[in-house]
């Protein structure tokens, strides 16, 4: 059984032992806008200040790549505040709809530390419909700090097995000081690999690198598709650049006015929501491992996670498989109900003593590869990022209140969300941002989607980022898992495509 791709904004976590994060109904519309935007040239764009001129007008090379692409690297500023100061490059690749097309989709798979390169190389026909691929050249780029884009560097494969398989005692005073003192190591082996990138990786920049992205592509005004994290990505451009907002599609709300504690606790409510649906659609089928209520069902998951962490397993391949793996395998097919009959397999095997496909659930989460070779660095990026982002609380008391509060949202999950703010407290960089609300004064109206049962994005999420927004449309999805576009809904789709190219946005409220 082939798991359906996921996107996610993972949950953050302590250190190197960490939990590894990563339908019908009428569609009312508002009056037809005006038409899509077409493709200009530069001296359409909005100015921009002298000293990024020469990024804005740069001769962009799109070459055959890939089988049936185009590829190019785009230059950007390391530091924007220095841009006459070192350059690094953006890796962007691109399907194309021929001359007719409209203009292009920039699009951001989430993360932080997504690869939208390989989303679109991989998964566009999953990812897109027919239709929007037929009427918009598709980009997808991987952000500063990702894989191909002046990549964050930590450890080496081998050093990512080993910290994936530390296991903390982190109600002691002693496990958690343990896991702060190698959080500090991995923070200084951050900062030695990666060099002064490291500080420059922060979603601010991102943004403005999107901005340089547009210009590339030949676009006066930003057409996105921004899927979990990547709504945070769009909602930050529009308001830097809301006079260049085209037509932003943001799937999976991350809302930008959260601090980091929000963010988790709103996860650990989603997740043991979602774990509860999944144990109530498991007991309808005979493969179920589980037995009773869903409440009797949870409880024997909770348990045999408990097992987990204190009896470690082995894996057919000799690996051992903590707790933390096993949590990660675990949340890794949450984010699809589609892929919950791979849970079902893979709960029903550990069960009876063998953990080896939780196991396989959590090396596609970290990207490892049956050879042990590892094919991005996403939960780098991911680390980099978010210590970039988002102010942590590291006071042993703060945490310890935090746990609890985890917790209570969520027993089966939450003592392994916990203690977040080790992993940023001895970073090489303080962050650079504060969350605050995004009203992107003055852009064009917003399509922001929510799923009523995601596990990732809370549909809350959804709503209280439309609502900050100066303009906006919030389309409901009632459904399971995390985001909607992708899913198959052609309530969803319509209102996407039709969105992106006639002009017509959803009627705010408007439920599929």
């Amino acid at each position: 059984m082939r798991l359906a791709p996921r996107r996610s904004r993972r949950t953050a976590t302590t250190g190197a032992a960490a939990v590894v994060l990563l339908m019908l109904a009428g569609c009312g519309v508002l009056p037809q806008a005006d038409e899509p935007p077409a493709s200009g040239a530069a001296e359409e764009f909005a100015p921009v200040e002298a000293a990024l001129e020469p990024y804005y007008t740069q001769d962009v090379a799109w070459e055959d790549c890939e089988a049936k692409f185009e590829c190019a690297n785009i230059e950007v500023p390391l530091d924007y505040a220095d841009p006459g100061g070192e350059r690094i490059e953006i890796a962007a690749i691109r399907s194309t709809a021929g001359d007719d097309a409209l203009g292009s989709i920039l699009l951001n798979p989430g993360g932080p530390g997504g690869s939208g390169y390989d989303t679109v190389k991989n998964s566009l026909a999953y990812m897109t419909t027919e239709t929007l691929r037929g009427s918009y050249d598709i980009v997808g780029f991987d952000p500063r700090g990702v894989k191909r884009s002046a990549p964050v560097e930590c450890l080496t494969d081998r050093e990512k097995d080993e910290a994936r398989q530390v296991q903390y005692d982190l109600e002691s005073d002693a496990g958690l000081a343990q896991a702060a003192e190698d959080s500090a190591e991995l923070a200084q082996q951050c900062a030695e690999e990666t060099g002064e990138v490291l500080g420059h990786v922060d979603t601010i920049s991102s943004a403005k690198d999107l901005d340089i992205l547009r210009a590339a592509v030949g676009d006066p005004k930003l057409n996105y598709l921004g899927f979990s994290y990547g709504t945070f990505l769009g909602a930050t451009y529009a308001d830097l650049f809301p006079e260049r907002v085209g037509r932003l599609v943001l799937d999976g709300a991350l809302d930008p006015s959260l601090s980091n504690a929000e963010v988790t606790l709103g996860q650990a409510k989603a997740f043991e929501a979602a774990i509860h649906s999944y144990a109530e659609s498991c007991l309808e089928s005979a493969a179920c491992p589980m037995d009773g209520s869903a409440d009797d069902a949870v409880r024997q998951i909770r348990d045999l996670i408990a097992s987990v962490e204190d009896n470690p397993m082995t894996a057919a391949d000799g690996r051992l498989v903590t707790v933390g793996m096993f949590v990660s395998g675990f949340i890794v097919p949450l984010y699809n109900d589609q892929n919950w009959p791979r849970l079902t397999e893979a709960l029903a095997a550990a069960f009876q003593g063998d953990p080896t496909p939780m196991l396989g659930l959590s090396d596609l989460g970290a990207e490892r590869q049956a050879d042990g070779s590892y094919t991005g660095n996403a939960t780098e990026a991911f680390t980099a990022i978010n210590c970039l982002d988002y102010p942590m609380e590291s006071g042993l008391d703060a945490m310890r209140e935090e746990a609890q509060a985890l917790e209570e949202a969520s027993p089966t999950l939450g003592r392994y969300l916990a203690y977040g703010g080790t992993t940023c407290e001895n970073w090489a960089h303080e962050p650079v941002r504060t969350p605050a609300p995004v009203k992107a004064e003055g852009a064009d109206p917003i399509l922001v989607i929510g799923t009523t049962g995601d596990p990732a994005t809370p549909y809350e999420w959804a709503e209280s980022m439309a609502a900050n927004f100066e303009s906006a449309s919030l389309l409901t999805f009632e459904a399971e898992g995390h985001t909607a576009y992708s899913r198959g809904n052609k309530c969803v789709q319509d209102a996407v495509d039709g969105y992106f190219i006639e002009g017509t946005m959803p009627a705010d409220g408007t439920v599929c």
